[in-house]
Parts: structure tokens; C-alpha cells; sequence
């Protein structure tokens, strides 16, 4: 059996997305590069994900389309969870006609998040951090650090990204997912 992985991340709300940009690469991140995304997210049709703490999203970008479950988040500092994402076949044709699957099983679409995001890579203190810098309709601007890691090794890698935000000056750490924030929940 495959050991589960969990995404370790923490998110802030930004007001100067430019200058945590430049403070990212005088500390070695990867150059940044822009992706705009789609997500739409489904109610289960027997369970209340907003009760449980899950979510079920399809994600487009451009062409590229992808399924994700995430699990209900594991500490209350932090957004770790159980992430699971599946990659689908390209285009939007493709995406429609899995969607209206799922619509069909009893799922119902709760909103659509729409972003910007520029993404990079940053080793900090021996992990490759993800870092996303997204500007959310509807929502405002934030920056996400993640590490992605099997069980064991969570509490290390929580840890680690506390000392990064802290390097950033990056405070009050965000635990609400965009959709939340968009349904103001």
C-alpha cells in the first residue's frame, strides 16, 4: 500500500506581492512563473464537506485539468491535510463531460475560485518548499508555502515553514481555504 502524503502549508495575506517576490529570490527561489487557475469546487451529495473539513475541486490550467480530494486538516496552527490530485485529460471539452459525471452521481458545484498564480521552488533548510503568490478574485492577494511530505515527516516540515514565514516576516497565518474566504465562511 502506497504511504499517505500530506500537504504542510501555510498561507498569509500580502499587501506588497513585488517586494516578498524580490525578498524570495535574494534568498534563492526559482524564477517566478505565472499560471492562471480554475477551480471549482463540488458538495458531496450524502456528507457536508464544510462540516467535515474536506474539499473536492476540479482545477484548470489552461488546458491542463486535474481532480483533487483533499482530507479535513490534521492541527490547528497549520492547513496540513491528506491531498490527493489526479491528472486529466487535456482541454475543456474533456473537463465539461467529467464534471457533468460527477454532477450526475449526485455532486453540485459550490463556486468557482479564478486566481493568478506565481509559483516557485525554494530549498530552506534542506526542503523544497512550493511558494505561490496568488492574486484571488474576489478574495485579495496571499502567499502560500508548502511542503509536501509522508506522515512522519509533518512536524518537521510544519516547523519549517514557521521559520521561513517568520524570516519573511510573514504573520497570522491564514487557515481558511479560498473558497471560504470567497463564500465569506
Amino acid at each position: 500500500m502506497n504511504e499517505t502524503i500530506y500537504e504542510v502549508e501555510q498561507k498569509f495575506q500580502i499587501s506588497d506581492s513585488p517586494k516578498l517576490e524580490a525578498q524570495l529570490l535574494g534568498i534563492g527561489a526559482a524564477p517566478f512563473l505565472q499560471i492562471e487557475q480554475v477551480d471549482t469546487y463540488f458538495a458531496h451529495p450524502a456528507r457536508d464537506f464544510g462540516q467535515t473539513d474536506e474539499a473536492f475541486r476540479l482545477r484548470r490550467i489552461g488546458e491542463k485539468n486535474y481532480v483533487t480530494y483533499k482530507g479535513p486538516k490534521i492541527d490547528a496552527t497549520t492547513k496540513t491535510r491528506q491531498e490527493m490530485e489526479l491528472p486529466l485529460p487535456d482541454g475543456g471539452d474533456y473537463v465539461g463531460r467529467f464534471q457533468s459525471l460527477i454532477e450526475a452521481l449526485g455532486f453540485r458545484v459550490v463556486a468557482d475560485v479564478s486566481k493568478t498564480r506565481r509559483k516557485s521552488q525554494l530549498i530552506w533548510q534542506e526542503a523544497e518548499v512550493e511558494v505561490s503568490l496568488d492574486d484571488v478574485i474576489g478574495v485579495g492577494q496571499y502567499a502560500e508555502l508548502e511542503i509536501v511530505v509522508p506522515e512522519a515527516e509533518v512536524p518537521t516540515a510544519r516547523n519549517r515553514l514557521a521559520s521561513l514565514a517568520d524570516f519573511l516576516g510573514l504573520h497570522r497565518n491564514e487557515r481558511r481555504s479560498y473558497l471560504d474566504l470567497l463564500l465569506g465562511d
